[in-house]
């Protein structure tokens, strides 16, 4: 039986898709294409994270797939598993370590999800386990990670602290503070980028890029 050149596989932990080595890269993004349209349906609308096997994709070539995904299915690509190994380890490791000296040293955590018209204040920095809606605001004299939707009101560094950075796995806000600097929201609709994302101050401005590895392990607490 002959093996078909994109499998999808699912999981726990979102979708594994399995990719031919052979084919060339214009021909594997035409089945891409092919398999996730008529996939649609059946995968429905879900927020997932995905994994790349079978071949070795360099990041040009994955954020070309995660575009033709996007465009042929209803799925929302919150993130992408690193089957490297050690790649994975450091990544995680790195991440660990900025997350317990935020616990420890300088933050704490809070579970849930803010509604409209809720405030919360934090004298540290603040992970966050859920949304922010629109109404919602939060302060904090450190940083702000938001391991969910950002679509409300977010100050950081609110003691003056320049260097504070907001975090969000989708970043939509109707306004950011970090220091006395704000960035409001634009009135164009648009939709949030679909990977996280992280704000910062620069130069008297506040910039929001990409979070990649080089930015996480750039972040100074």
């Amino acid at each position: 039986m002959k093996k078909a050149p994109v499998v999808i596989k699912g999981n726990k932990s979102g979708i594994r898709i399995v990719l031919d080595h052979k084919l060339s890269f214009e021909d594997l993004l035409t089945e891409v294409k092919n398999k996730f349209s008529a996939s649609s349906d059946f995968l429905g609308n879900a927020q997932v994270a995905v994994s790349f096997e079978g071949r070795e994709l360099s990041e040009e070539e994955e954020a070309v797939l995660l575009q033709c995904i996007s465009e042929h299915s209803n799925l929302d690509v919150v993130c992408i598993i690193d089957n490297d190994k050690k790649r994975e380890e450091y990544f995680s490791k790195t991440l660990n370590e900025h997350l317990t000296q935020l616990n420890s040293n300088t933050g704490q955590f809070f579970k849930g999800n803010l509604r409209s018209g809720q405030v919360m204040e934090f004298e540290t920095s603040i992970v966050i386990l859920g949304d922010i809606n629109v109404g919602a605001q939060v302060v904090s004299t450190g940083n702000v990670v938001v391991l969910g939707n950002l679509y409300g009101t977010v100050y950081a560094g609110a003691s003056g602290k320049e260097n504070a950075f907001v975090v969000a796995l989708k970043m939509n806000p109707i306004q950011i503070r970090i220091g006395d600097v704000i960035a409001r929201a634009s009135d164009e609709k648009t939709d949030p980028p679909k990977e996280p994302q992280i704000a910062y101050l620069e130069n008297g401005a506040i910039y929001v890029d990409t979070l990649s590895r080089k930015t996480l392990t750039d972040i100074k607490i």
